[in-house]
């Protein structure tokens, strides 16, 4: 098994037809995927690499299934995209494309929360079920030697780091069952308390390894999280190995780095705010990132 997506999983790519889009789709359906449709507006009856393109999605839908949308959109023409989405239905959509304004990703958020669709992304690199299925660039070219199916899943911050995690993990002879990159913008749809959720449920994940980063509160979210299901009696049933990156960033207080979503409010989003959240929550901390393989295979045998 997986999450969020597998063999049966029938994509849509918005924007199939620009230079990111073409590629994607040729990398999904080379990793199996079932790429069943894309949609650029005024381009409907062409064809890319023999997968139907539509002007719209309900058009598509007339046509198959659709259970989850790609964005591949120029970031002023995404907010259309992602509505038109949500608008249709579509359960699960990938945003890929970087860039897109704030205000915008908070008015699809909102509406996503309401029509009860989840987001992944933006930013985001992919979503990869380890010999399954995969969507959005994850894993693609030299770098899906990284990847080999198993029983850990992965979630980061980091599209770069969710392939060099992979990396480390398949190093120590662990493979991964979906590997879900989350995206740093400054505003998030899914992250790390929606998703362990869902490891949690999936009997073929055995434990969870987090790539974080400083800036932002999703790191704490998910320790609150597992600290409330603690307190009800309820504790997390799988083990969870977290590295939290930009230790060196407290050297350098008039530097600003990371991501768009690195933005640190007094104590709350720094490193050591982060790791002291998830070290009290129950979460193993790595302080190098090549540990994590190691400690999760302690944790999994505890």
């Amino acid at each position: 098994m997986a999450i969020l997506i597998d063999k049966k999983t029938r994509f849509l790519i918005q924007g199939i037809t620009g230079k990111q889009g073409e590629q994607a789709c040729q990398e999904m359906l080379a990793a199996g995927s079932l790429v069943v449709a894309g949609v650029t507006p005024g381009k409907g009856g062409m064809e890319v690499l023999g997968v139907p393109v539509y002007n719209t999605i309900v058009e598509a839908q007339k046509k198959q299934r659709v259970d989850c949308s790609i964005i591949f959109v120029p970031p002023k023409l995404a907010k259309v995209a992602i509505v038109e989405a949500i608008e249709a239905g579509v359960p699960l959509i990938n945003v890929v494309t970087e860039n897109i304004p704030v205000h915008d990703m908070a008015y699809c958020f909102s509406l996503a929360r309401e029509k009860k669709v989840m987001i992944v992304g933006a930013t985001s690199a992919g979503i990869y079920s380890v010999g399954k299925a995969k969507c959005g660039p994850i894993g693609s070219g030299k770098a899906k030697i990284a990847f080999t199916p198993g029983s850990i899943g992965v979630i980061s911050r980091s599209g770069g780091m969710s392939c060099e995690t992979s990396l480390v993990l398949s190093q120590a002879g662990l493979g991964q069952s979906t590997v879900v990159s989350i995206g740093s913008d400054i505003l998030m749809g899914a992250a790390f308390a929606e998703l362990v959720p869902l490891f949690e449920k999936d009997p073929e994940t055995k434990g969870i390894v987090l790539f974080g980063e400083i800036g932002g509160s999703s790191e704490e979210d998910l320790a609150k999280y597992l600290l409330e299901r603690r307190k009800k009696g309820k504790p997390f049933s799988k083990p969870i190995v977290a590295f939290i990156s930009g230790r060196f960033a407290s050297s350098l207080p008039a530097v600003s780095l990371g991501h768009a979503g690195a933005i640190i409010e007094g104590t709350k989003g720094t490193r050591d705010a982060k790791v002291n959240a998830l070290r009290g929550a129950g979460v193993v901390i790595a302080e190098v990132h090549h540990d994590i393989g190691r400690l999760i295979k302690e944790a999994i045998s505890k």
